[in-house]
């Protein structure tokens, strides 16, 4: 779980932007949209080894 510590005199805005670039660097929110919605394991495959063409072809 992640947390953010506010100090007085700090603003939300701060202590939300703080929080946004913890849960990027943790991942929270890409297993958050990963499992947004169920997608069979075909599907999954599929999208797994397209991805691997892509990031070979890149290099």
């Amino acid at each position: 779980m992640t947390i953010v510590k506010v100090r007085a005199g700090d603003s939300i805005d701060k202590a939300l932007r703080t929080l946004k670039k913890r849960l990027d660097k943790e991942g929270v929110m890409k297993t958050v949209k990963a499992h947004r919605f169920y997608s069979k394991p075909s599907v999954s495959k599929r999208a797994k080894s397209k991805a691997a063409v892509k990031y070979r072809k890149t290099r």
